[in-house]
């Protein structure tokens, strides 16, 4: 892949989907700038609070502490999320050159050679899914993150398409947008389950973000369980004093009871019996204490590990059918005294749809090794930079 798979959603496509999903249940809305006010009526079927909501568009706190903020993080966009999942909104689109520059491959932007043109020559249209999830990373005693990834997928091949979904947020996030939505027609079954081939790409696509929540909970779960390691540890102290003063404490029981009289001795027996009885029972706690210590305290492990375990959902929110153009991309290439006309394979709004290989080396041109030269046909950068 030339790009992540999943693209992260930004300030401007939060302010934009919240916008179009609140009008599109019947909510009116007052822009003005980054402030907004968002009446939503008593008739309107929602979860969300009905009234007026005063939003101030930012990722700071309101320094009047008087408004709602709005952004990815913020709990009243949250809420839309809630209530646009128990829906999930759909649509369709259709991207073509006319809505979209054509998209230069990271192997060529990041090669000194030249592009003098361009030119796409669509064959055919094709089908996608762009599908706009909520990712909750979850442990079970508390909330740990909640974010928006949308990711691309091709209805015939299962491919996932980097690009397609940038595309389509950059073209519908705008006031000025481009393109508008129609009906979606694809057949239930076919969209849920592309909605779950979309999934495993996309968890793949986060999982560093998973592993560092991962990370925070496991060393929260080391803290817990050290915390506690140091409570028993202190128990069994306690313990030991115990043992200790009562161990005395029948010590000079025995000293004493030859010099008591008889109902002295019967007492003094009956407080050295409740002694050994308390010792047996104390010994026999530390001794448990011990045993516990030595297996590493695995009943409380597991309990603190599950409490901090990771759960994580991954819901639709949106799910738009995209018609794209599929057909070659012509390259007219200049590199000094060469001239070179490179024909690829191109999807609108998707980008270049195969790969290219050194002529040399036969390596995959990339952003990280990049086209060197076409003096001797196609030269990457490993061959050409040696």
């Amino acid at each position: 892949m030339m790009t992540d798979a999943a693209v992260p959603v930004t300030q401007s496509t939060v302010e934009s989907f919240t916008a179009r999903y609140l009008q599109s249940i019947g909510c009116q809305i007052d822009i003005r700038d980054n402030e907004w006010q968002v009446t939503i009526p008593e008739d309107v079927e929602t979860s969300l609070t009905k009234g007026t909501h005063d939003l101030l568009c930012d990722t700071v706190r309101d320094p009047d502490g008087e408004r709602d903020l709005l952004n990815p993080e913020s709990s009243f966009f949250q809420s839309i999320l809630d209530d646009a999942s128990g829906r999930v909104p759909l649509g369709s689109i259709k991207v073509d050159t006319t809505d979209t520059d054509i998209l230069v491959p990271d192997w060529l932007k990041e090669s000194s050679v030249s592009v003098s043109d361009i030119d796409f020559t669509p064959y055919y249209d094709r089908s996608a899914l762009v599908i706009l999830f909520q990712v909750s990373v979850e442990t079970v005693s508390e909330y740990q993150q909640e974010f928006l990834r949308s990711i691309g997928i091709d209805t015939r091949s299962n491919e996932i398409l980097p690009n397609l979904d940038e595309t389509f947020l950059t073209l519908t996030q705008s006031e000025a947008a481009t393109v508008t939505s129609g009906e979606f027609t694809m057949e239930p079954k076919q969209a849920e389950r592309l909605v779950d081939v979309s999934r495993e790409p996309l968890l793949s696509d986060i999982q560093p973000q998973i592993d560092e929540i991962h990370q925070e909970a496991s060393r929260a779960a080391d803290a817990e369980l050290e915390e506690y390691r140091q409570l028993q540890r202190q128990r069994e102290e306690e313990f030991e004093t115990k043992i200790t003063r009562l161990r005395s404490k029948i010590g000079e029981l025995n000293e004493s009871i030859e010099n008591k009289n008889q109902t002295e001795r019967v007492e003094a027996l009956k407080e050295r019996r409740e002694c050994k009885s308390k010792l047996e029972e104390v010994e026999t706690e530390l001794k448990a204490l011990r045993r516990r210590r030595e297996h590493g305290y695995p009943d409380q492990q597991h309990k603190i590990r599950e409490r901090h375990g990771l759960e994580v959902v991954v819901t639709p929110v949106t799910i738009t059918e995209v018609e794209y153009e599929r057909g070659d991309v012509e390259f007219k290439l200049t590199d000094r005294d060469s001239t070179v006309s490179l024909t690829v394979g191109y999807g609108s709004g998707v980008g270049v749809t195969e790969e290219i290989d050194c002529d040399t080396c036969n390596q995959s041109l990339s952003g990280e090794n990049p086209l060197w030269s076409i003096t001797n046909g196609i030269q990457c950068g490993s061959c050409g930079g040696e």
